[in-house]
Formats: C-alpha cells, sequence, structure tokens
C-alpha cells in the first residue's frame, strides 16, 4: 500500500485562497461601513461607489441592500440631473441594471429622466418593462399610460377603427396594383396596414418607412404577425433619407400615404412627395396617353380639393378671445391685448401650427354656417411643377358672401382626398368620418362700415368675409381675415363676389390689413386657448373672489367691509383712496396670498382688491408680467400689492416656502385638476407643505375637491380607445399590438357631447382634502344604482371643487375651462335595470383607477 505525501503547492494555494476570501470580506466591510458613512454626510456619490465596489464584490448581498442601494442611485442621480452630468447620470443607470436587471423599481427611475429629457421612445420601452415586471406598480403604469398618449397617437385606433377609411385605400391600392404597379413605397406606415393592403392585391415588392421608433417596431410586430415579414421591407427611416440603392434597389411605380392631417399638409406630404418624385418614383404618365400603368409612376392619394366656410360658434369663440372687459371687478385695461398661438403664428418666424382642430359635429353648443361651403384650393400629387410651385406661389385672396348673419368666429376647413378616379375620403364636418376639420380662429378682425373701424365680429347677410390664403412652412395659412359690410358701396353682382371672379373686390380691398395693426402702446399677450378660456370663465372668478373675501374678512375683521368689496358692491371710494384713508389711521400688516396655479392667472389682482393684501403670482413668462402689470395699473394698485413669487426664490424648484422668514400666507391658491381632466401630480404632497405654511384661519384653495362619475355605455369611447378586433381592419391582425399601447383613461372629453347612454345617476366616488387629510382614503368602494338596461363601457368623471362650505365649481357646467376624463373597461358589462354595480376607485398620484365589481 502505498503512501501519498500532501500536495504542499496544493497547502499554500488554499491558504492564498483563504486569504483572498478574507481580504475580500474586509473590503466589504469596510465598503459598506464607508457608504453609511457617506450618506450620513450626504456623499451620494462616494456612496454609490462604495455600494458598487461591494455589490461587484459580495452579489450575495444584493437582496439585503437594494433598497438601500436604491435610495443612494436615485439621490445621486438628481444630483448629476442638477449638475447637468447628463451621462454620468445614464451609464449608473447602466450600472444598476446590470446589477439589478429585472428591478422594476430603477427601470421606472431610468424611464422618468428619460422622458424629462424628452427621449419619449426609450423612455416607454423602461416604463413597459416595469409595467411587465410588475402589473400592480402604480407609478410605472401611470407614467407608461402618458408616454402612451405620446408614442401613440389617439386617431390611430380611430382611423384603424374606421372601416370605410381603411375599406376605400384597399380598393384603390388594388386598382393600382391590378394595373401594373408592382413595387411599392408606404410613405409614414404607421402600423403597416396600407403595405399590408397593397401586398394582399398582388404587388412583387413592397417597401415601407416609419420614422417612429414606436411605431417602426410596431409595425415590424403587425407584418410579422400577419406573415409579410418576408415580402414587406420596413425602413426605420424618413422618407427623405432614402437613398437607391442603399435602402430600396430601383425607383417604385406605386408610392402610398396618409400622412396628412386635418390641414392637409401639415405632416409635410408636400416635401415627401416632392422628394418621391425626384428621387424615388418612376416619371408619371404623360398625360393623353395610353400606355401600361406600371412603366409610370403614381401616388396614392392622387389629388385632394380643400374646402372653407365661415361659422359662428361660441365654443371656439371663447377659447381663443376675451369676451369681457371686466373680470370680478378687475377691469382688464385695453392696453392689453390678449391672442392665442394661433393669431400669434401669423407674424411668426417660427413654425407654428397656424390652426386647431375640433370635430365640428361634437362641439359643445354645436355651429352655424355664415356662408356656404368653398373651394379654397386644389393640389395634384403626381404632378411635381405643381407640388413646387406651391410653397413659391404667392398669396392669394378669397372673398365668402355671407348667407347668413351672426358672429364670425372662425372659418373650418376640410378637403376630399381624391385617391384615384373613383374612390375618394371626405373630412367634412357632415360626414360619418375619423378626422376632424381645421379651424383657423378670427382675432383681432378689422371689421369696416363705409371706412371706419372698429373691433366688430358681427356679419349680415350680403356682407362679405375676405382672407388671404398661402401654402408655407408647410403648412395651410388663412390669415388676414376681415369683414366688408353691404353699405360700402357694392353692387348686388353675384360674380364679383363669386370665388371665381374675384379680381376688382380683391383689388378694391389690397390695402386692407385686417390683423388689425396693434397700438404701438399696447401689450400683446398670447395665452393658450384653455387660458383664454379661463379668463371667459366668471363663474370660476366670481367664486374665487368670494371665497377669498370670506377668508381675508375673518382675519381682519376690524376691516371696512365696503372697501373690501367682498360683493362687489362697494362704497364708492376706491382702492387707492381706501388704503390711503387706512394709512392715516393705523395701516394693518398686509395679508400674504399666494396663486401657484398653473398658466396665466388674474387672482392674485381679485385678491388686490380686497383689501390691504401682498398678493404673489406664479406665472414665469416675461409676457405674462408685464400684461398683469399693466392690469394692476389699470386698477390703481400700488406697486408692491402684486408681486412675482419665482424672483424672490433662490431655488425655484421649491416654489412653496414662506413669504418672509418671519410671515405665513393667509391663503395658497393651488392647481388640482389639469385642464385634461386629470387631478395634478403631487397636489396632495404640495397640499401638505401648503398647510405648514398658514397662519392660524389661514385657507387653501380649494380646500376639498369631490370626484363624480356615472356608468354609459358609448360605443364611441371603446372606438377611440382601443381596435376593435379584425373587422375593421379588413382582416389584418392589427389589434393585439397597437392595443398595448391602449389607456385606461380618456382624457380632453367635452361630457356634454358625448355620444353616450348614461345607465345610472352621478354617483360620488372620492373626496381629496386638502385642509384636513385624515378624511382622505386612497381608495373606496361605492355603490351603483342601475337606472337603464344597456352595456356599462365607460365611466366618466368630473369634479366638484369646494372652495369652501358655500362656494365650488363644478368642472362639468357650460362655463367650465375644463375638460372631463373616462375610465374604459377593457370588457363592456351587460346590465339590467335595478342592478347594483359594485365600483372599486383608487386614487393615486394624478390618477384615478375604478374597477367594476359584479
Amino acid at each position: 500500500m502505498s503512501f501519498r505525501m500532501p500536495n504542499s503547492s496544493a497547502k499554500l494555494h488554499c491558504n492564498h485562497r483563504g486569504g483572498r476570501e478574507a481580504g475580500r470580506r474586509e473590503l466589504v466591510s469596510r465598503s459598506l461601513q464607508s457608504a453609511q458613512h457617506c450618506l450620513g454626510d450626504q456623499d451620494f456619490g462616494t456612496a454609490y461607489a462604495h455600494y458598487l465596489l461591494v455589490l461587484n464584490l459580495a452579489p450575495e448581498l444584493k437582496t439585503s441592500v437594494k433598497e438601500t442601494f436604491q435610495f443612494t442611485l436615485f439621490k445621486w442621480a438628481e444630483e448629476l440631473d442638477s449638475l447637468a452630468r447628463i451621462q454620468d447620470l445614464f451609464n449608473c443607470y447602466e450600472q444598476a441594471l446590470e446589477l439589478y436587471p429585472n428591478d422594476e423599481v430603477i427601470c421606472n427611475s431610468m424611464g422618468e429622466h428619460l422622458f424629462r429629457m424628452g427621449f419619449r421612445d426609450e423612455a416607454a420601452g423602461y416604463f413597459h418593462k416595469a409595467v411587465k415586471l410588475n402589473p400592480d406598480f402604480a407609478d410605472a403604469k401611470e407614467n407608461f399610460y402618458r408616454v402612451a398618449n405620446w408614442l401613440v397617437e389617439r386617431w390611430h385606433f380611430i382611423m384603424l377603427n374606421d372601416a370605410k377609411r381603411n375599406l376605400t385605400y384597399l380598393k384603390a391600392i388594388e386598382n393600382a396594383v391590378c394595373s401594373g404597379c408592382k413595387s411599392v413605397l408606404d410613405i409614414g406606415t404607421g402600423t403597416g396596414i396600407l403595405s399590408m393592403f397593397a401586398k394582399k392585391a398582388g404587388a412583387s415588392f413592397v417597401y415601407a418607412c416609419e420614422l417612429s421608433k414606436t411605431m417602426y417596431e410596431l409595425a415590424c410586430d403587425v407584418v410579422a404577425a400577419n406573415n409579410m415579414e418576408k415580402e414587406i421591407k420596413l425602413l426605420h427611416l424618413k422618407s427623405l433619407d432614402i437613398e437607391i440603392p442603399k435602402h430600396i434597389p430601383e425607383r417604385v411605380s406605386l408610392v402610398v400615404t396618409e400622412t396628412v392631417d386635418a390641414g392637409l399638409f401639415g405632416e409635410g406630404i408636400v416635401e415627401s412627395l416632392i422628394h418621391a418624385w425626384e428621387h424615388l418614383l418612376l416619371q408619371p404618365r404623360p398625360k393623353n396617353q395610353d400606355v401600361s400603368t406600371g412603366d409610370y409612376g403614381r401616388v396614392i392619394p392622387a389629388s385632394a380639393t380643400v374646402f372653407g366656410m365661415a361659422v359662428e360658434c361660441k365654443e371656439i369663440r371663447r377659447h381663443h378671445r376675451v369676451g369681457t372687459q371686466e373680470v370680478a371687478g378687475v377691469h382688464l385695461s385695453n392696453s392689453v391685448q390678449f391672442f392665442s398661438p394661433t393669431y400669434a403664428s401669423a407674424g411668426s418666424e417660427e413654425t407654428v401650427e397656424p390652426y386647431t382642430t375640433e370635430k365640428l359635429s361634437r362641439i359643445p353648443g354645436g355651429y352655424i354656417p355664415l356662408t356656404e361651403p368653398c373651394q379654397v384650393m386644389t393640389v395634384d400629387f403626381n404632378n411635381l411643377q405643381e407640388l413646387k410651385s406651391l410653397a413659391a406661389r404667392k398669396p392669394w385672396k378669397l372673398s365668402l358672401p355671407v348667407t347668413e348673419g351672426g358672429v364670425l368666429d372662425a372659418i373650418v376647413v376640410w378637403f376630399v382626398l381624391q385617391l384615384d378616379d373613383e374612390h375618394t375620403l371626405s373630412t367634412a364636418p357632415s360626414e360619418e368620418t375619423c378626422w376632424e376639420q381645421a379651424v383657423y380662429p378670427v382675432q383681432g378682425l378689422l371689421g369696416t362700415s363705409c371706412g371706419f373701424s372698429c373691433c366688430d365680429y358681427s356679419v349680415k347677410t350680403g356682407d362679405t368675409v375676405m382672407m388671404e390664403v398661402c401654402c408655407q412652412d408647410c403648412y395651410l395659412k388663412i390669415q388676414k381675415i376681415s369683414s366688408l359690410t353691404s353699405e360700402c358701396g357694392m353692387d348686388d353682382r353675384d360674380d364679383t363676389l363669386s370665388l371665381g371672379n374675384e379680381a376688382e373686390l380683391c383689388n378694391a380691398l389690397a390695402g386692407l390689413q385686417t390683423t388689425s395693426k396693434q397700438d404701438g402702446n399696447s401689450q400683446v399677450c398670447v395665452l393658450e386657448s384653455t387660458e383664454i378660456a379661463l379668463l371667459n370663465n366668471v363663474p370660476y372668478h366670481e367664486c374665487f373672489k368670494a371665497a377669498m373675501g370670506k377668508v381675508l374678512l375673518s382675519l381682519n375683521p376690524s376691516k371696512d367691509l365696503q372697501s373690501m368689496d367682498v360683493d362687489g358692491h362697494g362704497s364708492g371710494m376706491n382702492l387707492q383712496e381706501s388704503q390711503n384713508k387706512s394709512s392715516l389711521d393705523a395701516a394693518p400688516d398686509p395679508l400674504y396670498i399666494l396663486d401657484v396655479s398653473e398658466g396665466f392667472s388674474i387672482l392674485p389682482i381679485i385678491a388686490g382688491k380686497l383689501g390691504p393684501v401682498r398678493a404673489y403670482s406664479s406665472v414665469e413668462k416675461e409676457q405674462h408680467q408685464a400684461a398683469l402689470n399693466v392690469i394692476s395699473e389699470a386698477n390703481h394698485f400700488p406697486k408692491e400689492t402684486l408681486e412675482f413669487w419665482l424672483s424672490h426664490l433662490e431655488d425655484e424648484s421649491v416654489v412653496l416656502q414662506r413669504p418672509k422668514s418671519d410671515k405665513l400666507w393667509s391663503i395658497i391658491i393651488l392647481d388640482v385638476i389639469e385642464t385634461s381632466g386629470l387631478i395634478q401630480q403631487e397636489v396632495m404632497e404640495k397640499a401638505a407643505i401648503s398647510r405648514c405654511l398658514l397662519h392660524s384661519g389661514g385657507k387653501i384653495f380649494p380646500q376639498y375637491v369631490l370626484v363624480y362619475g356615472m356608468l354609459v355605455e358609448s360605443e364611441s369611447l371603446l372606438l377611440e380607445s382601443a381596435v376593435q378586433g379584425t373587422e375593421p381592419t379588413l382582416g389584418f391582425n392589427i389589434a393585439p399590438f397597437i392595443n398595448q399601447f391602449k389607456v385606461p383613461v380618456r382624457v380632453y372629453l367635452d361630457l356634454s357631447m358625448l355620444p353616450c347612454v348614461p345607465l345610472s345617476k352621478p354617483a360620488e366616488l372620492l373626496r381629496l382634502d386638502l385642509m384636513s387629510p385624515l378624511l382622505n382614503t386612497s381608495s373606496r368602494e361605492v355603490k351603483v344604482q342601475i337606472c337603464k338596461s344597456g352595456q356599462v363601457t365607460a365611466i366618466p368623471f368630473w369634479y366638484h371643487i369646494h372652495l369652501d362650505e358655500d362656494h365650488s365649481l363644478n368642472t362639468s357646467d357650460e362655463s367650465s375651462h375644463w375638460k372631463q376624463a373616462a375610465v374604459v373597461l377593457d370588457e363592456p358589462i351587460q346590465v339590467q335595470v335595478g342592478d347594483e354595480l359594485v365600483l372599486n376607485v383608487q386614487h393615486h398620484k394624478s390618477s384615478i383607477s375604478i374597477t367594476v365589481k359584479w
């Protein structure tokens, strides 16, 4: 039996390995201690570096240090963000995701940073991954829903559900392919549906391009699911960047596209087709020559005709023109002229969309046509020279005879797409269509009455509406809108007013400048349309005036009620006289009011009329500040009455703080509801901070909010929220892929015009109390009685905003500048009269989720 001595080298190796292990443990222990010490000193960068070392040396500690590591990462990321060290920030997240690749919290946080920096496609990927990792992670779900609205615009669902539109395109493409067009390029393919139509029609070669990363990836999935991935070549490119033979082997015989918006040209169809004709398409077929179509190039749609008419519409008016000179006792100076962005675009060097869009058939209050529809222009997409001449074409004038008296509020535009000789699509307001119409609000009108100018928007039968039309910056622009009265010496000859023979009239009016040249001393203030609607919301301002006056009176009971003008009935003494009088006695300390509502607000000026206050506005734009100063002066305010809060802050990210080191606020006004119909983000956190900044008796406005909702049956909401199976898409499997981007809540709804059948009465769903947080619950169950049989498809909701017990605002009122929102159910629920449903209502940050228990 042989005996072997132990291997001495193995023993040495073992000792060495044991020494290394001890050293590793020592280094890990010291690094953990150092990390904790750095966290205590708020040195997050060094702490993060120590944790990286620990986790790389001791992966077994991942679970135990995970929460602390996350906290350190997020704090260090905030610091890097504030220092604009963006690459370092992303490097940290990449390192963290290598260590925790399936951590939904880190994925979500990475997405938030990407979204703030404008990388929406990339952010969506991280939010989507976080939701897949944890479907109950509320932060990630809310973030994904918000970004989904950006990435896959809601009109994709509406258009894909429009079977008539889909079938018309299919037939036109089939005609083209059958007549010889065998190679097809789909520009702006979206989900890829037109490309699949071309392949189904028998095209030999189909190419498609899409610029959006999200839509390109979605199209790839859709094409593969329909077994066409080998037959359709998808390019993640702008069509202007496609080169032959780099991307496609040769010129194609057919281009199909639907890169048109409500104003026809807004998605760049002219530029993309000019490039296509010059670089990607075969030459067009010569006119009057009967030759094979396949040897020549063509475009679907072949042409378009644009129509327009003048309308009266209160809803458009209240969003684009301030209709009052006085709001809750505050005089809006004639020296300030308010306009919406569509007006500003006329004289702007920037490329600004010169119109808004509305579905006129569903606009609250309806509309009245003031003129007959007229042809504005035509465009031949198969004529390269015509496309090139559009941008260079000088503006031309149009005149529309007024056939119905009323108020001139807008020029409304729509178009008819001639896909080919047989097939057309119309976006007219009278059509059942997925399209909206382009709206050019009339602002700064120069009305004329025998040579005298006045800003009167009323027109009567026999008057003429004049306008100038041009194609500029890829947009159809209608500007310099004016009215000419019938008393100005015009005779009644129809041919003078007709579109085809208007030279005489246009020459006579050549000098008429309808953009209403502003007084050199006037202050122009451009507001968002929702801000103008807010200025026009009289009940809103009267309600705030009464509620603020009530608080100020309770805090300063010795103050003369008349001079405070709580109810708008003063003693006749103006504010300056009143304050001078009180200063002769014993001037009271001013009360401090802070308005941190979003956007332009005159609430601080209304507060300034209620007594000795210091009102602080949080508006940021210099133009808005200048306008508020002019209004303050027009109301004879001492300069110290209105101040701009952000100019007093060292750190603008911390808006909520004391007015002065030894002072507290009497009133803090918070924006609780977005105009979209959602709750503002972090409003309850802001309320918690605000409560600490109020002196005794001070109030937050609003003090509480009640959420109301009802059950409805609405096919319209279903069609706008998700693609309904394969029937509308003519058998192609698209729904499962695009419906990944559906969101459970539809926003910017007008409940008064929503096509729906109410199945229950309105019910209170939730209470959000900003002054008494103990009354809040993040979720509750509500029993709702069914009063009409049908299918529950959605739950629209709105808010009663209570400034106090006596003063409240309803966001669904006709005068409201707020829109409403609705939760759309995944599956409709069949109900009968007398049934009772239980709604589980939850509030998380800005999102309200409602699930139905049957």
